[in-house]
């Protein structure tokens, strides 16, 4: 039976392919354009200069897609839990396509299902999370397929 997931922070062996979750939400501003700006070097003028951006083909500025899938790892991070990390590291990621532009003002959020389950080893395997990346209408903005290698139970622990 598939379940509704209120940590992202679970064992390999706890998770089942169909599992879903949805994460808190957090709007975009101007201040987050200008620190990913300079963090990153990413200073296109489609997402820093107002005037080329009014001309631009969105008609206002822009967040970096970068600066999206940065946020959208917060909001997983924010379901992650107190409890030690049984995530042991970001595996990677596939497919992510860019659908809509995400503008200063917008709050998204993140909706995932688990997809794929790959045992790696005897204490370890590979969660597919499908994650939608949707803004406060609703519209999916960014989609892309996340892995993490996670923890398996140790046997005498048994499943939660």
């Amino acid at each position: 039976m598939n379940a509704t997931l209120t940590t992202l922070n679970s064992y390999f062996d706890d998770l089942a392919i169909g599992d879903r979750f949805v994460s808190g939400a957090r709007t975009v501003t101007e201040p987050d354009i200008a620190l990913f700006s300079g963090l990153s070097g990413d200073h296109h003028p489609l997402h820093t200069d107002e005037q080329f951006a009014i001309q631009g083909p969105f008609g206002a500025r822009i967040a970096q897609g970068c600066l999206t899938l940065s946020l959208a790892t917060g909001l997983e991070f924010d379901l992650m839990g107190p409890e030690e990390s049984r995530i042991i590291a970001f595996y990677g990621m596939d497919r992510d396509r860019f659908l809509k532009p995400v503008f200063i003002g917008d709050t998204i959020h993140l909706e995932g299902e688990v997809t794929a389950l790959d045992e790696k080893d005897e204490t370890r395997g590979v969660v597919t999370i499908h994650q939608e990346i949707k803004n406060q209408r609703g519209e999916t903005v960014a989609v892309l397929d996340k892995r993490t290698l996670n923890k398996k139970r140790a046997p005498e622990e048994g499943k939660g």
